[in-house]
């Protein structure tokens, strides 16, 4: 595990140095959206609504929509402007019993571990809240805003720890919108109503149940991964532990980038390409016996050619020493 946070419980005057750890995670199961066709990822742009071009993450700044349609734009310098706090305490403002805690208000829970010379006083307050049965109600500034949440005591393998749950504000809890009118029950049906709640009464055990969804999906992939339902993708970078041929994917390469140019591409396959690698000795062999064979009758031409302009000479230079004569 790893802390989030450093600081202090502070109550009285007794200072308590703490780490603040993520006491929970979430298992949910989580898919990706996928072209169900070839199994690429669906990407999605930043593309503003009104002029329908990709803003780039420089170009977004936090907007405020008002309750008429309107929006506020606000700067990196409005948002300075905003009350935060940085500090580091964990103000223990009273103790309250804790049915008066209504648990819809809980949010996020984290552990309390005691730093350096703060393991005294950490048992000291945790054996407070045990006596009392009371939790801690306190103020605590965690990502710059502070919150409001309480302090109990949990009991865990590694012993017994201090829990911070934050709360929900009060103006967060939603009111029903709805009324819940029924009738009476009649004595007879609460008397049955009794009687289940007595037969399924026992005491809470976390370890008797499990997310039997997340389970169900897991073995459902296996089960498609073992027989071999996958969609291999450009994007995708982990094997199934099988041998790449490496030629075959240079060869494949070769032949997207000529597609990506427009060229054609001859080549079918990696055994067609192999036989036209093979037959290209043949063929320049082939084309040297072509070139030997037409070499002899060019020199032949070359020689009458040449004869003739020869003889055209000798003609010419009896004639005109027949003139001459």
């Amino acid at each position: 595990m790893r802390a989030i946070w450093k600081g202090a419980v502070s109550f009285g005057l007794v200072s308590v140095p703490v780490k603040l750890y993520a006491a929970t995670e979430s298992h949910d199961v989580s898919f990706r959206q996928v072209h169900a066709k070839d199994g690429g990822r669906i990407k999605y742009q930043r593309v503003c609504s009104l002029d329908g071009e990709e803003v780039a993450y420089a170009d977004i700044a936090k907007g405020y929509e008002t309750e008429d349609g309107e929006m506020v734009i606000l700067t990196d310098d409005d948002m300075a402007e905003l009350p935060s706090t940085s500090s580091r305490e964990i103000a223990v403002e009273k103790f309250v019993p804790r049915e008066q805690i209504d648990p819809l208000l809980f949010e996020k829970s984290y552990y309390l571990e005691p730093e350096g010379a703060g393991a005294k006083p950490y048992a000291l307050l945790r054996q407070a809240l045990k006596d009392a049965d009371r939790m801690a109600v306190v103020t605590v500034a965690l990502r710059q805003r502070t919150t409001i949440a309480v302090l109990r005591v949990r009991e865990t393998e590694a012993g017994e720890v201090i829990v911070l749950q934050t709360m929900m504000w009060p103006d967060e809890v939603r009111v029903p919108d709805f009324k819940v009118e029924v009738d009476d029950a009649k004595p007879q049906e609460v008397k049955m109503a009794h009687m289940l709640v007595e037969t399924l009464a026992g005491d809470f055990d976390a370890t008797e149940f499990e997310d039997d969804y997340a389970g169900a999906v897991e073995a459902l992939v296996k089960s498609k991964i073992e027989g071999g339902e996958i969609k291999r993708t450009e994007t995708s970078t982990k094997t199934s532990g099988e041998v790449v041929d490496l030629l075959a994917a240079l060869q494949k390469s070769v032949a997207a980038a000529k597609t990506a140019r427009g060229e054609a591409d001859s080549s079918d396959d990696s055994s067609d390409d192999s036989s036209d690698e093979s037959d290209k000795p043949a063929k320049k062999s082939t084309a040297r016996k072509s070139a030997a064979k037409k070499t002899p009758a060019k020199k032949a031409a070359a020689k009458k050619s040449a004869a003739k302009k020869t003889t055209t000479k000798k003609t010419a230079a009896k004639k005109q020493a027949k003139k001459a004569s």
